[in-house]
């Protein structure tokens, strides 16, 4: 059963790969928005991950958060999502994301209990 409180951290470390550069979103070798947003999303799917049924998981609705700071490559980033509320199939998460005790930045996260077949044979 999914409850509010339930809560993940995800980390990454900042490589070449993750960059603003390499992405597209701008033009400099620093942790992309993108990137960040997306180990976010990771948290808050691994934070109800464990309480799915068989075949289902979940998917990301929205999201919203600030990007304050910069990570430089090498750099560790932690994103943590926390469920906030939960209304049938849509969850709320609040995440946030840290590099060491700086916050990189924060925000809001909507996700939605799918059946991975059904979802996937709408495509």
């Amino acid at each position: 059963m999914i409850e509010i409180g339930m809560k993940h951290t995800s980390r990454l470390t900042v490589s070449e790969s993750v960059t603003a550069v390499r992405i597209g979103s701008g033009d400099m070798a620093v942790l992309a928005t993108p990137a960040m947003l997306s180990l976010m999303e990771n948290a808050a799917m691994m934070a109800v991950g464990g309480e799915l049924e068989e075949g289902q998981t979940t998917v990301g609705g929205h999201i919203s958060s600030s990007h304050l700071r910069p990570s430089k490559i090498g750099d560790t980033v932690e994103a943590t999502a926390e469920v906030t509320a939960v209304d049938g199939k849509k969850i709320e998460f609040k995440v946030s994301a840290y590099c060491g005790e700086t916050l990189l930045g924060e925000g809001t996260h909507l996700r939605f209990v799918v059946d991975r077949e059904k979802f996937l044979s709408r495509l």
